[in-house]
This record gives C-alpha cells, sequence and structure tokens, in this order.
C-alpha cells in the first residue's frame, strides 16, 4: 500500500488520518514488489546450496531483477537449476517478509560475514553513488533489514533492504523463472571484485510470463545486430575500434535516405545547414562547461602545437585539443560571429554533427550505445516571447516527422532538475521558468506526459518523445531541451526592437537523437522490411527463363529512369530459388516476366506475403512503384501498392 504518498508493506500500522491507496500486484510499483521479493528468494535460495556466497544486492528492473554475488566460482547452467529448485521449495513454503528497524551498529553485526552489506551501511545517504540499484538497499533514512518467517515463527533468513515486499513467498506463484547469468563489478568498477550476476524475470501470472518471454523471442529475432549482419548493413571491425561502426553500401543507402528526408524537412521549416570541425581546443568546452560536466563522457585530450628547441626545451606551449561531445558550442560560435538583430530570430541552425564519447566497453551495444554518433543536432535561438511558439513549432515537428518513419505511438517524457544538486547550473527561477513553458507545450499536445525527476541536462530541462515500436518496446527518440545557460556563459546577445541589448533563449532539438540508434530501432521496428523507400534494393527482376531477362533489363530501365533502386537477376538460379533468395535478402518487390508478358508489354508482381499479380502493364507498374516510394508506404500485399 502506499500511505501519506510512500510505500509501505501491507503488515505497516496506519492511522485513522493517513492517507492509504492501494497497490496491485499487475501496477509498475506492484510489478517492481513483486520482482524484488523474487529477487529475494533467488537470494535466500542461493545461500541454502552455498553458504559461503555473499551477498551483493538485488534491484528489480525493467521486466524482471538481478542479484549479485560474491562466490569462489562462475555460476553454471546446472548450478541455476538447482537454485530454480530451490527457489520453488521457498515459495511454497509461504514464508513471511518481515520489516525491522536496526541501528547502524545492529546492521553491522547481524551483517558481519557480509563484506558487501556492510560496505553499504558505511555509504548510507549516498546510495544512488554506492552502486546502481542499491537504494533497494540503503537511503538517507533509517537502515531496515527483512526477515523471511517460517509458519512456526523461525526466523530462517534475512537481508539488509528498504522494502517493501509481499506479505508472503507463496504470492510471488509460478509467474517468474532464471533467465541467465553474467558477470558484474561490485558497485560497476572496474576496480572492484568481479560478482556473479544471476537474473530474472517475474509476473503475476504464468501466463504473462510466457507472453513475455514470446516478446523476447520476437525480440531476438528483430535484433539489429543479427540483422545488420544478415542483410550486410553494418559492421564494427576490430581494427577500427569498439563502438564504432561502419556501413556497407546497403546500409550507406538507408542511411542516406534517413537523412535526406530529414534535410528536407528541416529545409522546410526555416532551419538553416550549418557545419563543424570534430575537434577543437579545451578552452571551448570549459566555457561551455562540458569539462566540468562531462569529462569522464569525453575522449582524453590530445596536446598538439607545442614547440621545443634542440636541447628539449619548451619554446612555445602547446594545447590540449579534444574530440567534441556535442555540437552546441560550436553553432553558439557561429551565432556569436557577428552581431544579430531581433528580426533574424527564431535562428535555427541545424548539422549532421558527428560526436564521440567515451563509453565503457561494457556499456555498447550495436548500434544503440556507440562512441562515434552522428545527431542530427540543432539549436535554435529565440527572444523570450517567442519561447512557446518555437517549442510548440518543434514538438509538432518531431511528431510529424516521425510518422514519416512508421512511428505513430507517443507519448511525452519531461525531463527536470534535482533541486540543490550542483550538477545543474543557472539559476533556480531560470529552471523553474524554462520546466513551465516546456510543462505547457507538453500538455497543450494532447499526449500524456510523465516526469522524469533528476533528468534535465546540466544546463536545462527537456520534453523527450517515447515512441513505442511495432512489438510495444519504448524507444527515447527526439528531445527538445530548453537553455538559459549556454547563452550566458558565451555571452550571446541580439539588438531588440528597441535598440537595446537582450540575451537570447536557446532550445537544443534532436529530431532522431542519433542516425546510428534511429537506424537500429527502424531495423527492428519493421524486423528489416523497410518501406519501399527505405529498401537497399527496392525492386529486382526475376526472369521465368533466361530469354526473358532482355525484356525485363528493359523494365528495370524504366524504373532507373524513375530514380527506383532496382536490378534484374540474371544468375542462373533457378526461378524459384531467385525467388526465395530475394524474398529472404527482403527485396520489397519482386518482378516477374514470360512469354505472356513479354508479349502484352506486362509484368506480374510477387509481395512479401507470397501473393502474386499478373498481368500489370509496364507504365502503371512504374507509376505504381513511384508512388509507393513517395508515399513512404510499406508494401506487404497488392492492397498496398492500389
Amino acid at each position: 500500500m502506499r500511505v501519506n504518498g510512500e510505500l509501505k508493506d501491507l503488515a505497516a500500522t496506519v492511522t485513522a488520518t493517513d492517507q492509504v491507496e492501494p497497490v496491485t500486484i499487475e501496477s509498475e510499483d506492484g510489478l517492481a514488489i513483486l520482482r524484488h521479493s523474487t529477487a529475494h528468494v533467488l537470494a535466500q535460495a542461493v545461500q541454502r546450496i552455498n553458504p559461503q556466497a555473499n551477498l551483493g544486492i538485488g534491484p528489480p528492473i525493467t521486466d524482471g531483477f538481478y542479484y549479485d554475488f560474491g562466490v569462489d566460482t562462475p555460476f553454471t547452467p546446472e548450478d541455476v537449476k538447482a537454485i530454480s529448485k530451490e527457489m520453488q521449495r521457498i515459495v511454497r513454503e509461504g514464508q513471511r517478509f518481515t520489516r525491522r528497524v536496526v541501528t547502524d551498529d545492529e546492521a553491522r553485526a547481524e551483517l558481519a560475514d557480509e563484506p558487501f552489506k556492510l560496505e553499504l551501511i558505511g555509504l548510507k545517504g549516498g546510495s544512488s553513488e554506492a552502486a546502481e540499484g542499491a537504494s533497494v538497499e540503503v537511503g538517507a533514512g533509517e537502515l531496515t533489514i527483512y526477515d523471511n518467517v517460517n509458519k512456526g515463527g523461525e526466523v530462517i533468513w534475512k537481508d539488509l533492504c528498504r522494502g517493501p515486499h509481499l506479505p508472503s513467498t507463496r504470492m510471488i506463484g509460478n509467474g517468474w523463472d532464471l533467465t541467465r547469468i553474467a558477470a558484474a563489478y561490485w558497485r560497476g568498477s572496474e576496480k572492484n571484485p568481479q560478482l556473479q550476476r544471476i537474473y530474472g524475470t517475474a509476473w503475476p501470472t504464468k501466463d504473462e510470463m510466457r507472453a513475455y518471454k514470446e516478446r523476447i523471442a520476437e525480440a531476438e529475432r528483430r535484433d539489429h545486430r543479427k540483422l545488420g549482419v544478415e542483410m550486410d548493413l553494418f559492421s564494427f571491425p576490430d581494427e577500427i575500434g569498439s563502438g564504432l561502426a561502419v556501413f556497407h553500401p546497403k546500409g550507406g543507402i538507408i542511411r542516406y535516405e534517413i537523412e535526406e528526408n530529414l534535410r528536407r524537412h528541416l529545409l522546410r521549416n526555416g532551419y538553416d545547414v550549418v557545419n563543424s570541425p570534430h575537434i577543437t581546443k579545451k578552452d571551448l568546452f570549459e566555457t561551455s562547461g562540458h569539462l566540468q560536466t562531462y569529462a569522464d563522457g569525453m575522449f582524453p585530450p590530445m596536446h598538439l602545437d607545442e614547440v621545443t628547441d634542440e636541447d628539449g626545451n619548451i619554446t612555445r606551449q602547446g594545447q590540449d585539443y579534444y574530440l567534441k561531445p556535442m555540437n552546441c558550442p560550436f553553432h553558439n560560435l557561429i551565432y556569436r560571429s557577428r552581431g544579430r538583430s531581433y528580426r533574424e530570430l527564431p535562428l535555427r541552425l541545424a548539422e549532421f554533427g558527428t560526436v564521440y564519447r567515451y563509453e565503457k566497453s561494457g556499456t555498447l551495444s550495436g548500434l544503440t550505445r556507440v562512441r562515434g554518433l552522428t545527431q542530427d543536432d540543432a539549436h535554435i535561438y529565440v527572444a523570450q516571447d517567442q519561447v512557446q511558439e518555437e517549442l510548440t513549432t518543434n514538438l509538432n515537428l518531431v511528431l510529424d516527422l516521425l510518422r514519416d518513419y512508421g512511428l505513430n505511438d507517443f507519448y511525452l517524457e519531461l525531463s527536470t532538475n534535482e533541486v540543490g544538486n550542483p550538477k545543474f547550473l543557472g539559476e533556480p527561477e531560470q529552471w523553474t521558468s524554462a520546466i513551465e513553458s516546456l510543462r505547457e507545450v507538453a500538455v497543450a499536445s494532447g499526449l500524456e506526459l510523465v516526469s522524469d525527476p533528476g533528468g534535465a541536462a546540466f544546463y536545462g530541462p527537456k520534453i523527450s518523445v517515447q515512441a513505442r515500436d511495432a512489438i510495444g518496446r519504448t524507444w527515447q527518440m527526439s528531445t527538445i531541451q530548453l537553455d538559459f545557460n549556454q547563452p550566458e556563459r558565451f555571452d550571446l546577445e541580439y539588438t531588440g526592437s528597441d535598440g537595446q541589448k537582450h540575451r537570447p533563449v536557446m532550445i537544443h532539438r534532436a529530431l532522431l537523437g542519433s542516425v546510428e540508434r534511429f537506424f537500429a530501432i527502424l531495423l527492428e521496428h519493421y524486423a528489416g522490411d523497410f518501406p519501399v523507400w527505405l529498401a537497399p534494393m527496392q525492386v529486382v527482376g526475376v526472369p521465368v527463363a533466361e530469354q526473358y531477362g532482355e525484356y525485363l533489363d528493359g523494365v528495370i530501365a524504366q524504373l532507373r529512369g524513375s530514380d527506383v533502386r532496382a536490378e534484374v537477376d540474371h544468375s542462373d538460379d533457378r526461378m524459384q530459388k531467385k525467388i526465395r533468395n530475394h524474398t529472404t535478402s527482403k527485396v520489397p518487390l519482386i518482378l516477374i516476366a514470360g512469354e505472356q508478358d513479354k508479349e502484352a508489354g506486362t509484368v506480374s508482381f510477387r509481395f512479401r506475403d507470397g501473393t502474386q499479380q499478373n498481368g500489370v502493364p509496364i507504365a502503371d507498374a512504374v507509376a505504381r512503384i513511384r508512388a509507393a516510394i513517395d508515399s513512404h508506404a510499406l508494401v506487404h500485399t497488392a492492397e498496398d501498392l492500389a
């Protein structure tokens, strides 16, 4: 239950004046409690089998949970089977989770054999820095231990935990499973011991768990890393380095179409296209604040331009240069390159700017988490009275653009600062004003709005568009950020209608986020079966027999003349094998021609669903294909190409 807004166990005492709300197991809070309780059962099972195992942390995560253990040897699949059976026994035993408050000294005495728990006790009050997920163990308030009590009232296991938990292990039911094992450094640092992590999932019912597993299996089939290899789209050569992708010809054409479509949107909406270098002197990032707040995410500096004499004495000091992690400081310099008038505002500067961020090797994941990425970045400079309208215009642009790529299911997230946290630069009044401006625009859109406290950038709050893909997963897409801070740091000004100097407001805007990540999202959303306009090869001609290849060459030539990516398969394979090959390689449209087509001046369409439409006049076929490309249609059947 929630008592006066705080989650508590059902066993907690309440008064007549308390405001009490039920927490059901299928709610977000309920699922987190279910999963954290299951994590405790996992830990108890591990220590029943191996009493020497030391406990790390066991938080709920998206769709599941994990628990970290200090053990002498890594877990094996056979170990996991035994642990799972022991968990089943604990669930059936119906042990009660009971909470008790302890002092720091009492907790240290009870957990004297648990070195990782002792370390967390010492970090109480700073648990967010202690380790990811540590907030389930210790917080800024009192310490609590949860005892597992059997039906005879005997305490048979305990763990340091903030709770709350289910009343009984029996409520966990049978909608859970252990999913995988991995290694993880304690508190996420390579300097600390390596622990063994067991992941699991938990749901209110077994049917819901089965549905989840089916979604996971579908997600694996759509994994962009797997499809990228199968479709020959991109790779990560070891010779280049981790997190640095190269796009092959087929992937390159998809990327080209994504970028060109976006450029058309930008130019239609009054943006100016700019360009900036990949490296810069240290001073620029000191002015912007990135070195003070983002240094861990930047590659180390290159010390350049130093001059020494024959004796090795420095005659000219060198300077540190950095690979850029952000484009905004460069755009500020473009704005500041000359005087600006209120008549120029809003000034919208857009760039496909490649940036470099030092992500830890363990966090890299295909194209969704890389070290070199190209942002479709824009920075908009507006007068204070233009903020609301420009925010609304950009949000509409974002939604229109995402719909253009076939994403239609959205909600918004408002990321704000954390009061008192020195990470967030600027005056409190500026933050309040910026947050309220963004909130008003978000609410006016009519979309669902959720809060993300503390998730803002260091220079200002943001709205992010969250889009659900074809299998219901949520991806953070576009972001719109308000910034009163950077114009101050760069001393940006414009001359107002009153002849006085004024400070502009800056809007950071990324429509797609990064091209690489957006590419991965689209690849998984469509499972590689792209709309015709994005497909690397849009049409392939397959002759019924070799003698009809020349006829199809003429048809394909007309398509190419209409800017359609098309070719004829003149290989020695049989017709059916050709069709199968091109279907497998996800070509959206196959044109077949035989004797009747040659005599009538027609072709036959073969569609992705395996159906065929015969006798389509060539001119009609070209017009329909071109229309499907221009309308960004997703073509699976004859009706989709009507």
